[in-house]
């Protein structure tokens, strides 16, 4: 089996720091892999003050005060 030279080295390191064999190695890696969180920042709604007070229970009336009555 080949492997790109970052899983490699990965795989020798390990084998190595815990003295395992090579499949044991593999097999150590895809488990790591397969619980790792993926490092991502939270959704942040960003918001800005428009100047305007909107009442949204009627979308048409709202799209009417922020984008004017011509946009109909």
């Amino acid at each position: 089996m080949e492997f790109d030279q970052d899983t490699a080295r990965a795989i020798e390191a390990l084998r190595r720091e815990c003295g395992l064999g090579m499949s044991e190695a593999v097999n150590e890696l895809i488990r790591r892999g397969l619980v790792a969180k993926p490092a991502h920042r939270p959704f942040r709604q960003r918001t800005a003050p428009l100047g305007v007070s909107v009442d949204v229970s009627s979308v048409a009336d709202a799209l009417e005060v922020l984008d004017g009555a011509a946009i109909r």
